[in-house]
């Protein structure tokens, strides 16, 4: 079975969604727990800036959507932080284009922590706010393997077409 252009444009989105997906709930030992990326806002994050007509702030919400079931949380929480992530990102998917890699890291590690400023307001709200510093350190990790991520992100959109 061959795949057309669309239908391998549809995979390669899927997939790195899925990817992302698998490696946020995959289990981790627990000294390293609180390194773990943000690998789904990562993951959104370069598509918004690569095809910002394709994935926007409705994939943020979905993506957002299946992170609060699969970690239990407060429905809604994630798919709110995901869809201003999102929105965030296709405003300035021009300008961050731009910058160099090194720039770019250090924005999307605003973007994450915007992301997680949201989640921890509404958590704060419940009553179920974190307590040490380790919940930032998500945010700082996604920024440092950025730059990676980005080009292994670039090869995979080359090769699946989509322009």
């Amino acid at each position: 079975m061959r795949l057309g252009p669309d239908g391998r444009r549809r995979v390669t989105l899927i997939g790195t969604f899925a990817a992302a997906v698998i490696l946020a709930i995959m289990p981790f030992p627990v000294w390293a727990e609180p390194f773990r990326p943000d690998w789904v806002g990562l993951v959104l994050i370069y598509w918004c800036l690569a095809v910002p007509e394709r994935v926007s702030v409705g994939t943020g919400w979905l993506m957002g959507f299946i992170q609060d079931i699969l970690y239990g949380s407060l429905l809604g929480s994630n798919a709110l932080a995901k869809s201003l992530t999102a929105f965030l990102a296709v405003r300035l998917h021009l300008q961050l284009r731009m910058f160099p890699r090194w720039q770019q890291a250090v924005s999307v590690l605003g973007l994450l922590v915007v992301n997680q400023l949201l989640v921890l307001w509404i958590r704060g709200a419940i009553g179920q706010a974190p307590e040490t510093f380790s919940y930032w350190t998500p945010s700082i990790v996604g920024a440092l393997l950025w730059p990676w991520l980005f080009v292994i992100l670039r090869d995979l959109r080359r090769r699946g077409g989509i322009a």
